[in-house]
């Protein structure tokens, strides 16, 4: 009997076919690339799971799975946010940081 949260066997199949695509002489790095997509995926069925039972169990809970959510699986830093830090740890003339910086907080976030 599988656990229910174990993926399924096709989804194991597509990674395992993804892994050996990555480096076809490496299967010690295809085990870890499978491993890490199936915690991931078995970590996001959980979190599901979850804001479910809280929708389902407490009826309105206004936006509090999506909150958890948004708190269990933030979104990666913008392209223009981790330029910004990057920036931070670059010497450069004052001149030159002003007129970087503010080139990338012109720009929308993505």
């Amino acid at each position: 009997m599988t656990h229910p949260i174990t993926p399924p066997p096709e989804l194991r199949r597509l990674w395992a076919q993804q892994a050996q695509r990555i480096n076809p002489n490496d299967p010690v790095e295809w085990m870890q690339c499978v491993s890490e997509k199936a915690a991931q995926w078995g970590a996001d069925q959980e979190l599901q799971a979850c804001c479910e039972w809280l929708q389902e169990g407490f009826g309105e809970v206004g936006d509090f799975p999506q909150k958890l959510r948004a708190a269990r699986r933030p979104k990666p830093p913008s392209l223009k946010e981790q330029a910004l830090l990057v920036l931070e740890d670059v010497y450069l003339a004052s001149a030159h940081y002003n007129i970087i910086r503010q080139a990338l907080e012109a720009l929308p976030d993505d």
